[in-house]
């Protein structure tokens, strides 16, 4: 399998905060995305998140392609019967800097995300901080966050470009006092009020959403649809 070095990332434009954080790092959790570790991170199988999840995890629908990449798919398996993919991590991360290289699927009533989250399955309190795409548009990006539960946090931000015809860098910086979001390492969003404080695990997935069609459309059925991801680091304070 094709592994992917520091060169690679440089010359093909990758923007990274790592650079600007990297002399006060205690910790840095790289992973090139380029085969399944299972010492490190799981596929969701056989159950649904219900409510507005509209689809099974499978873990089928975790891959990695020839170039080096994970793969997720949202697929069907029989009419009005969907499936789709989650990866996350299997420890637990605090506060530190997050980032992912990756490129969402495109289609009204969808979601492609990159997020840290814990909860009661967890035995603790549901905290989590989101980086998500809207399919319906993937010109822009929302951002959201929860501290025991309480959201309503969204933030949607113009991106410029469509985030779906290419992979580009998207990251946030959690701090005990803010959240800071970036996208290709410009700073495009902060938050100060009621952070989360739990560690939690590194996630991403791709769903298709049922019930909530003002706020992502209306889903057409239409598969198999694919959300990409290139690369993931975590850096520690």
């Amino acid at each position: 399998m094709k592994r992917k070095s520091w060169y690679t990332l440089a010359v093909t434009g990758v923007i990274s905060l790592f650079f600007s954080v990297s002399a006060f790092a205690g910790y840095v959790f790289w992973e090139p995305l380029t085969y399944f570790n299972a010492s490190t991170w799981q596929k969701a199988d056989g159950y649904s998140n219900g409510s507005m999840f509209n689809c099974t995890w499978r873990a089928n629908n975790v891959n990695f392609t020839s170039d080096g990449k994970l793969k997720l798919g949202l697929t069907s398996s029989a009419q009005n019967k969907f499936d789709c993919g989650e990866y996350r991590s299997t420890n637990t991360y605090g506060y530190g800097l997050y980032e992912v290289s990756m490129k969402p699927a495109k289609n009204t009533g969808v979601v492609s995300s990159f997020f840290t989250y814990t909860g009661p399955a967890h035995g603790t309190q549901w905290d989590e901080i989101d980086i998500e795409f809207l399919g319906k548009d993937t010109t822009k990006v929302q951002f959201n966050y929860y501290t025991n539960g309480v959201g309503n946090h969204e933030k949607i931000i113009n991106l410029g470009f469509d985030a779906s015809q290419g992979f580009h860098t998207y990251a946030f910086d959690w701090q005990p006092g803010h959240i800071k979001w970036y996208v290709d390492g410009v700073l495009k969003h902060t938050a100060t009020s009621n952070i989360p404080k739990t560690p939690g695990k590194i996630m991403m997935n791709l769903w298709n959403g049922t019930g909530v069609d003002s706020w992502l459309g209306p889903y057409n059925g239409a598969n198999p649809l694919y959300a990409e991801y290139d690369w993931v680091r975590y850096t520690s304070n």
